[in-house]
Formats: structure tokens, sequence, C-alpha cells
């Protein structure tokens, strides 16, 4: 009985490992070919498994993507949540925000597979061949701009819940744009370090709230 329950043991963890070489290799290829770019050849090469083992683990290619994107996108937002675990008590709102994008940008630094290949699926429309996976990366953008509108009302918090709130409304889409076009000027090597496009775009969503708060 201890023999056969340390064999199964082994035997889980040996496919607990596979699916995760294979959710990395999936990652690397896809976000450099895209979607429909990618073959299952490809992903047998580039992870060392055999093809029986994708199917394994996945019943189709399209299921494959949408676990790629769920694994990324529950990594990339633990990482923020916990890059922004102790945020500022005081300081103006531009202040504030300025601490919640520049770490912002740090975690965005270090998930460049996991963002290119979201980017590379929403400007290609090739999700839509995948419905699963396209409903995973609808998903994604949203719980993106909701965490936006997060750091935003936080920032302006100072400034009394329904003035955060407005404000967090109006401009958390601009925002979530804005963090796009840092990370495609950053893919780009337009020259400048993320550093300097969050404090940019510090800039911009600040003084735009400044505005939309009125007269002091």
């Amino acid at each position: 009985m201890q023999n056969s329950a340390r064999q199964a043991h082994s035997v889980n963890r040996r496919g607990r490992r596979s699916r995760q070489e294979i959710l990395d290799a999936t990652a690397r290829v896809m976000a450099a070919r895209g979607y429909a770019g990618t073959s299952m050849s490809a992903l047998v090469k580039e992870s060392g498994l055999p093809k029986s083992a994708f199917y394994h683990h996945f019943d189709s290619k399209a299921g494959l993507l949408a676990a790629v994107m769920e694994r990324g996108a529950h990594e990339f937002f633990d990482a923020m949540r916990e890059a922004h675990r102790d945020p500022p008590q005081g300081g103006t709102p531009r202040e504030r925000l300025g601490w919640y994008l520049q770490r912002a940008g740090e975690v965005l630094e270090h998930r460049e597979d996991f963002l290119r290949l979201l980017l590379v699926l929403v400007m290609s429309h090739e999700a839509a061949e995948a419905p699963e996976a396209l409903r995973t990366v609808i998903t994604i953008r949203d719980e993106g701009r909701a965490y936006m509108r997060r750091m935003i009302r936080s920032a302006f918090l100072g400034e009394g819940a329904e003035t955060a709130d407005r404000v967090a409304d109006a401009l958390a889409h601009f925002g979530m744009a804005g963090f796009d076009g840092a990370f495609v000027s950053l893919q780009s090597e337009d020259g400048k370090p993320i550093a300097a496009y969050m404090r940019e775009l510090t800039d911009a969503v600040a003084a735009l709230g400044e505005a939309l708060t009125g007269p002091r």
C-alpha cells in the first residue's frame, strides 16, 4: 500500500511538472509567434515533451491558450497586489498615484511574455478563433481596468470617497490605455525606461483628476 501511494504521488508530481512545462513553453512561443502562428509541433520542440503529454492535459490548442492566459493573469495580479501591499497614507493624489504606477511599472517589466501575448491577442483578434480563450482575454482586460480604477481611487481618496469614485470612473480607461502604450513603447525599445513612462502617465492622470475635482 505504501509503495502504491508513493508511486501515485510521484506520478501526480510528474504530471503537475509536465503541465507547468507545457504552459511555460506555450507562453514563450505564443508571445513570439501569436496564437495562429504557433503549431503543436513547435510547442513539442520547445518543451521537449511528447505531443501525447499536451493532449493528456489539454483538449485543444484553444484550451491550452486559455490556461496560459489564466495562469499569466493570476500571477500578474498577484504580483501587483504584492507590490501595492503597503500604500502611503499621506501625500498628494499625484504623489500617491506615482507610488502606485511606479510599482505597477516594475511588475510590467517582469511579466513581459504574458503582457505581450495578451496584446497580440487583443490587436490581432486571433483569439476570436478560440471562444474559450477570447472569454479569458476579455475577463483579463476587464480586471486590468478595474485594477487601474482602484489605483486611481486610492490615490484620490483623500479628496473624499465620492470625489475619488468620480475621478476613478472617469479616468480608468485612460489610465489603462496609457499603461498599454507604455508597454508597447518598452517593447519597441524607444529609448525610455519604464519608470519615465510611469512618471509621465502619473502626471497626465493626476492633472486630469485634479481638473475633475474642481477649484479648492
